[in-house]
């Protein structure tokens, strides 16, 4: 009876198919959500940051807040149709940085990098603090722990992508969905009224219009577009993740990217219609999209669940920048311009170290600017604009290379809109604090170089993309160094005896009294046990056990350069994590000499207690 259940159980295991990672990626929807949600959450700022500019014309300056928004909506247009072909051209993944790479040469392609770089880092602090913003203007006894608070968001976002990247999806399809629905229903309810439900939202605040208004000059629309601008950040997070989707990934991220634009364009176009139709006018400690709630559905329930929901999707968005701050640093990892490490994957299809890596560095944004949100804005957007215009540079000239003629005018228009934005806002913000990212892109590429360089010295050393010499046999000498006769030595010496043509025990022994007489204790009863293995005295004057060790090794290599040394570093490995505190380090001390001060081969041998 038991062969046929074995010959079953044997035809299962052959059938089930093999996991090849495809459940640890995204799809087209759970795409949208765990990469989206800095575009998605944009709507909450970006027609306000229009109007707040505006007001400086008074109540004329903000008829103009339409026609503004729909320049911002044909030029996400052009940025969507820009990407979609970036995706198709670099299924990779890298966005700017890989169009950069290919047709706008190296150094451009680490300015590329550089500003995508900084934008993700940023995108986690500002995504963060402005959803903590929204809590604590809810419960303003918060107020005071507000950095707290934001860390331990940053904690729990941290935690759900080391998860994977399917997992965080699935967890934020749920308040993206709220969010989408709640922004799309006030727009449609709006639409059918005449005149706001209620104006309680802005009742006790007071107006932000200018009392002598300025005129509507083309410097002033110029400035709007450039900061309503903040609502395209998120955009070029899908090109960057291409390798996150599922195959066909390339037309995955296309269908997500399309569908990106589409409700980021109808809800930034709603929002304007509506702030035209209802005469909005912005006023001090209420934001506009608060006003609009207010104005759509009335301050009853409805208009709570859309600020619950603008508050907790402002918070997630930052993970548009672990599903793509991972990827890109994976690529450049493939370059040789960051630590190997960060090209490492988890089980779960997770660049882990770069996760990490972005959550300790956003920490640490987090608390330089005290979770106050207004610190960190005038920081953002300015790097993802360089990002764009670099990007449809490089595809202008993609396009010309194949004499697609339209499509580089297209793309050229989109590059001179988004450099022009990027130029704006890093003049108007340059005293608020954008100088840090002037200063600091240009040390992040230097990094990038460095590290490159680096690689290229390591990579000469050791013959990279050079058929190397044959391997051949050399007299190989293996030195154990030992303090006590023990189980521990005993394997050591074993394992020793089987891996090399001589082998030597090695003892370091110093000039006090009681060091001599351990010393000598060893040797007798080494004499006694007679092992087959000599025992050699290393006299030290200072009490120092890895140089005495490293110094004899050098010694060996003058007089026999033909020799292969290794030192087997034998260590008790308690059986308890806490019990690894209790050990002499012995084994560390000398492996970290041997290994600076020689060429030798070092081995370290765990002996399980």
């Amino acid at each position: 009876m038991s062969a046929p259940t074995t010959e079953n159980s044997t035809t299962a295991t052959a059938e089930e198919p093999p996991d090849t990672g495809a459940r640890h990626k995204l799809t087209a929807v759970t795409g949208l959500a765990a990469l989206s949600l800095d575009a998605m959450a944009s709507v909450a700022y970006g027609p306000e940051a229009i109007v707040l500019v505006l007001t400086a014309a008074g109540a004329h300056g903000l008829g103009f807040t339409l026609p503004v928004t729909l320049a911002i909506a044909g030029l996400l247009a052009v940025l969507v149709a820009s990407y979609r072909q970036v995706i198709a051209a670099f299924p990779d993944g890298g966005g700017s940085y890989a169009v950069a790479k290919a047709y706008l040469g190296r150094r451009t392609s680490l300015v590329a990098a550089g500003s995508l770089v900084l934008d993700y880092l940023l995108n986690v602090a500002v995504a963060v603090t402005a959803g903590v913003a929204a809590l604590t203007s809810a419960f303003p006894g918060l107020y005071g722990d507000r950095l707290w608070i934001c860390l331990a968001v940053l904690v729990l976002i941290t935690g759900v992508n080391l998860r994977g990247i399917v997992e965080s999806a699935r967890v934020f399809i749920v308040p993206t969905a709220v969010f989408v629905g709640a922004i799309l229903a006030m727009v449609a309810v709006g639409l059918f009224r005449d005149a706001p439900a209620s104006t309680e939202a802005s009742a006790a605040h007071a107006s932000v219009l200018a009392d002598n208004a300025t005129t509507v000059g083309a410097l002033l629309l110029l400035k709007a577009f450039a900061s309503g601008c903040s609502a395209l950040t998120g955009v070029e997070a899908i090109a960057n993740a291409v390798p996150s989707f599922r195959a066909p990934a390339a037309r995955r991220a296309m269908r997500a990217e399309v569908a990106l634009g589409a409700l980021l364009g109808v809800m930034l176009i709603g929002l304007s219609v509506l702030i035209s139709r209802f005469g909005l006018q912005p006023g001090e400690g209420v934001t506009v999209l608060a006003q609009l709630a207010d104005a759509s559905f009335g301050h009853n329930a409805i208009f709570y669940v859309v600020q619950f929901a603008t508050m907790v999707l402002l918070a997630l968005s930052a993970n548009t920048s672990f599903g793509g701050l991972p990827v890109l640093l994976k690529l450049l990892a493939r370059d040789n311009y960051v630590p190997h490490v960060f090209g490492l994957k988890a089980d779960r299809q997770v660049h882990r170290h770069g996760v990490m890596w972005l959550a300790v560095v956003s920490a640490g944004l987090l608390v330089f600017s005290g979770g106050d949100t207004n610190t960190l804005v005038p920081l953002f957007a300015i790097g993802v604009f360089v990002g764009f215009t670099l990007a449809q540079t490089g595809m202008v000239l993609h396009w010309r290379a194949t004499r697609q003629w339209g499509k580089a005018v297209l793309n050229g228009l989109g590059a001179l809109l988004t450099g022009v934005s990027a130029v704006v806002v890093t003049a108007t913000k340059f005293h608020d604090g954008a100088w840090l990212i002037v200063v600091a892109l240009p040390l992040l590429v230097v990094l990038f170089e460095t590290v490159h360089r680096a690689y290229g010295r390591i990579g000469e050393r050791l013959g990279v993309g050079r058929i190397p010499e044959p391997p051949h046999r050399e007299h190989s000498l293996v030195l154990v160094p030992v303090s006590s006769l023990t189980r521990v030595t005993s394997e050591a010496l074993t394992a020793a005896v089987s891996l090399g043509d001589e082998v030597r025990a090695v003892t370091v022994c110093h000039h006090d009294p009681e060091d001599r007489d351990r010393t000598e204790a060893l040797e007798r009863d080494w004499a006694l046990w007679n092992p087959g293995v000599p025992l050699v005295r290393l006299t030290s004057e200072r009490r120092s056990l890895g140089r005495p060790i490293s110094a004899y090794v050098r010694e060996l290599a003058a007089a026999r350069p033909d020799l292969r040394v290794t030192v087997l570093v034998p260590e008790a490995e308690p059986e308890r994590l806490w019990q690894r505190a209790l050990q002499n380090q012995r084994g560390a001390v000398v492996a970290h000499a041997v290994r600076r001060d020689t060429n030798a081969v070092v081995c370290r041998l765990r002996f399980r207690c």
